[in-house]
């Protein structure tokens, strides 16, 4: 069978049961497995069918209900499918019976399945620990099994492994009683776990210390961490042990589980994984130093906790029955997380946070011919890798958010639960959640959402304004397919949408003055009498998911507000985003655009002027491909001046968190382009950190990235220096991707190298690369990057041949550039080069390259007559 004919397992055989026991040998690398299935077989076969991978089988048992064993004649391996058929002499009898299989499996170092995690004992020796990541489809390599989301079944665990380990699974530990005839070696057998799907099943076996607690329901929460650092893990529990209580309440469910540990490891991919009970993490997506951990790492650790957590009960009470809905899982919980994060620490200001990195990261993708619907058919799970993507997690959270505010949180709740209660311990799919929120609320959500689960894209509203008659305004809308390279959309092309649009006004702000449903291609609405000068703006807080394109009268009214900051940060940054974005797609001069965003030279709101920040520097790059660019720095430069000379270098008495965030965002950005007053002090004040006095956490990555901008290769090594001998995984990556900053030739290839380096860990590589191509003060840094993968591809390939690390790298290599020549040229590589799991990813950043194309095509000109007035 090839991987094109890919097909789900039969349901003739089916597990009940998993019992398993697994000894990892540390020397070889290897591990020795025993599963006795308890299976329930509803038709007569004599072969049964399940999922393996990098297994080899030593012999298979059916054992019927009365005990008569039959051994296997046959085990047929389909590698490529990851497929064992176990072939029996004679049918199995229809009733329950038990599969027993002993088999021998690779502990990897890939990342994925059951695999090896190198560490740094305090001693200084390296040594390793074992772990686990299956989702999508990875429980195949530590245990033969019906690796299907669907196909759930109970898990009794024991792990043999030495007496002075941490052993680890989703469920307490009932014994640790020692093995026969080896003093060293301990069984350590877990409870049963509830009924659950195959990726959730999770164990860990290593050295760690542990903090704990107790949330006011009496759940007993660890954090476990790397020896000597269980401090490292207490903002961690504070955020879990305040975090589960707000699910029990919102979903109105409780934690089915007696204990979660949440774990550090040092090997991972990606930021977090929800596994039940058991939920494993990067290092720095749950390890905090009061001394050395910047504001933002603390913000992110506790989204990433909350989104986890969020998972404990949708996708792991309820599951997606297939990966064609994974968007359920993670669209909801990359929104229920800000919920979350809000009710725990409201001092972030989170939901301005969430426009800038989901919001906005949702429209920037989706404005893309290459993007995909939220809802994908997925076949074989090696397809999933492609959509664990902006579309799935952030368009999904950002449709959920929509759908939130249309029904109200208590329809919205009520909803919430009713699906859980009905689906608990079983699969649904995304309409079963549609149908309950349908019921709660009395509104067509079924109808709503399924446009914009189904349909790639989202509109764009032309908003214009006439005066009737009675002096009234009138809003003209219509709705249009939004594409970031301004092509207007084919018949085919130009969905509808049924859109929840919200009006406020001068006199109405903070509150909402009207709102519809358009659902038509073009409506009206009246506002009735309004001031001569009031202005009008559409999508409060940045909620719908469309692009405001205001008649240029409309939005010259909305430029004079945003200079006296009366609009929410949530709506500033939604203006910026916006024109940009249509700035892009041709909709509005670059020039108005760099006009209009001089009003927000009075900005102080760090998350708008990340954002801001952000499309500033996805134009420079593009300008790179001209002779002006540095005139594009220097308004960048005066653009920041205003709120630099405001917040200085050092902390102000009684100033916030976010207003420490936002000088460092500031500083940076200005060190990065040119300034010449923040590099040299950034120089100083890194002179003096090397020196013992310590550069505030929040200001390193500033700092670091400033002095680099033309500094000596002297500089360069004294921080990679600083980099390998710092054992907080935060810190290394602060300087790492700040390495990115450097601009000669030879300092460029050194950081490139770097990267690839065994100084940096497999997981971090592809950040580090991507960091130094998305320098936007030298052409410079992406090409030499491209060169640099081109010439590194095998290397490169054997370690990310698939998982989202690979995908992340091709696009982000490519999307930057604005020319022919370079089109042609990544165009050409990968169809020499192909990556089965990266296929969107290079099509969306061979796109970008044709819209950076046409932007720099239709407004050089006039950009080039603005910056030189």
């Amino acid at each position: 069978m090839s991987s094109t004919e890919f097909v789900r397992l039969p349901k003739n055989v089916l597990p009940v049961n998993y019992t398993l026991e697994l000894q990892p040998d540390f020397t070889n690398f290897t591990f020795t497995g025993r599963v006795d299935i308890d299976v329930k077989v509803s038709s007569e076969t004599n072969t049964v069918l399940l999922n393996s991978a990098e297994l080899s089988f030593k012999e298979a048992v059916f054992e019927t209900a009365t005990g008569t064993k039959m051994t296997s004649s046959d085990v047929k391996l389909d590698e490529p499918n990851e497929l064992a058929t176990i072939v029996f002499p004679q049918a199995l009898p229809i009733g329950l019976g038990k599969l027993h299989i002993s088999y021998t499996g690779i502990l990897n170092d890939k990342l994925k399945g059951f695999y090896r995690s190198k560490y740094v004992h305090p001693s200084g020796e390296e040594r390793y620990a074992a772990t686990t990541q299956f989702e999508a489809a990875d429980a195949r390599r530590a245990l033969p099994c019906w690796d299907e989301p669907a196909l759930k079944a109970t898990f009794d665990v024991t792990i043999i492994a030495e007496e002075n380990k941490t052993v680890l699974s989703n469920m307490p530990l009932l014994d640790a009683k020692q093995v026969e005839g080896n003093q060293s070696l301990r069984r350590f057998r877990f409870d049963r776990t509830p009924i659950m799907s195959t990726y959730l099943l999770a164990f860990v076996i290593g050295e760690y210390d542990y903090i704990e607690d107790k949330d006011r329901n009496g759940v007993l929460i660890r954090v476990y961490t790397p020896l000597g650092k269980q401090e490292l893990g207490r903002f961690a529990l504070e955020v879990a042990v305040k975090t589960l209580p707000f699910y029990t309440d919102y979903f109105r469910i409780s934690y089915p589980l007696p204990k979660l540990d949440l774990i550090a490891i040092a090997d991972f991919a990606a930021g977090a994984m929800e596994n039940w009970g058991l939920v494993t993490y990067r290092e720095t997506a749950l390890l905090v130093d009061p001394k050395n951990s910047s504001l933002m790492s603390k913000q992110t650790v506790a989204i990433v906790v909350g989104h986890e957590l969020a998972h404990q009960w949708f996708g792991n009470i309820v599951t997606m029955e297939w990966w064609t809905h994974l968007w359920l899982n993670e669209g909801f919980a990359s929104w229920i997380e800000y919920l979350c994060v809000d009710h725990c620490l409201p001092e972030l200001d989170i939901w301005t946070h969430f426009v800038n990195s989901d919001y906005c990261r949702a429209l920037e993708l989706d404005s893309l011919k290459n993007s995909h619907p939220i809802e994908v058919p997925v076949g074989p799970p090696s397809e999933v890798d492609e959509i664990f993507d902006a579309i799935s997690y952030s368009k999904g959270a950002t449709a959920i958010r929509m759908l939130h505010s249309y029904i109200g949180d208590d329809a919205f709740r009520t909803g919430l639960h009713n699906y859980l209660e009905k689906f608990k311990y079983r699969n649904a799919v995304t309409e079963d959640l549609w149908e309950a929120l349908t019921e709660a609320s009395k509104k067509p959500v079924n109808q709503l959402m399924d446009l914009w689960t189904s349909q790639t894209g989202y509109p764009y509203i032309n908003i214009s304004h006439s005066i009737n008659p009675s002096g009234e305004t009138v809003l003209q809308l219509s709705q249009q397919r939004f594409f970031s390279n301004g092509a207007k959309p084919t018949e085919e092309e130009n969905f509808l949408w049924k859109v929840p649009i919200t009006v406020v006004t001068k006199s109405s702000y903070p509150n909402v003055h009207k709102e519809i449903l358009l659902e038509k291609r073009t409506d009206e609405l009246n506002l009735g009498v309004l001031g001569a000068n009031d202005w009008i703006k559409l999508n409060k807080n940045t909620i719908g998911m469309y692009r405001s394109n205001y008649s240029p009268e409309l939005l010259l009214r909305l430029s004079s507000v945003i200079r006296e900051q009366t609009l929410h940060p949530t709506d500033r940054l939604g203006l910026q985003s916006d024109v940009f974005a249509l700035s892009q797609a041709g909709l509005l001069s670059a020039a108005d655009v760099l006009k209009f965003l001089e009003g927000y030279s009075a900005e102080e709101n760090v998350t708008v002027w990340r954002d801001l920040v952000s499309n500033l520097m996805s134009l420079s790059h593009t300008l790179l491909n001209t002779d002006f660019q540095p005139q594009f720095q220097a308004f960048v430069v005066k653009l920041l001046k205003p709120i630099s000379t405001k917040l200085g270098w050092d902390p102000i008495q009684d100033e916030s968190g976010l207003q420490g965030m936002c000088r460092a965002t500031v500083l940076r950005t200005l060190g990065i382009n040119g300034d010449r007053d923040t590099i040299d002090e950034a120089k100083r004040r890194l002179e003096a950190h090397f020196k013992g006095n310590l550069i505030p956490a929040d200001l390193r990555s500033a700092v670091y990235s400033s002095a680099l901008y033309d500094s000596e290769e002297a500089l360069l090594d004294k921080l990679i220096d600083l980099h390998n001998k710092s054992d907080l995984q935060e810190e290394k990556m602060r300087i790492a991707t700040s390495l990115g900053s450097v601009r000669s030739e030879a300092l460029i290839k050194k950081v490139l190298h770097f990267a690839l380096s065994p100084s940096v860990r497999s997981q971090d590589s592809v950040t580090v690369i991507c960091a130094v191509c998305s320098n936007t003060s030298t052409k410079l840094s992406s090409d030499l990057t491209w060169q640099f993968v081109k010439e590194n591809w095998d290397t490169i390939h054997s370690r990310y041949s698939s998982g989202f690390l690979i995908t992340r790298l091709c696009k982000t290599v490519s999307e930057n550039f604005a020319t022919q020549k370079d089109y042609e040229d990544v165009e050409a590589f990968f169809k020499a080069h192909p990556v089965a799991a990266a296929q969107r990813s290079i099509q969306q950043g061979l796109e970008s390259i044709q819209v950076n194309q046409a932007w720099l095509k239709r407004d050089e000109q006039k950009l080039r007559s603005f910056l030189s007035a």
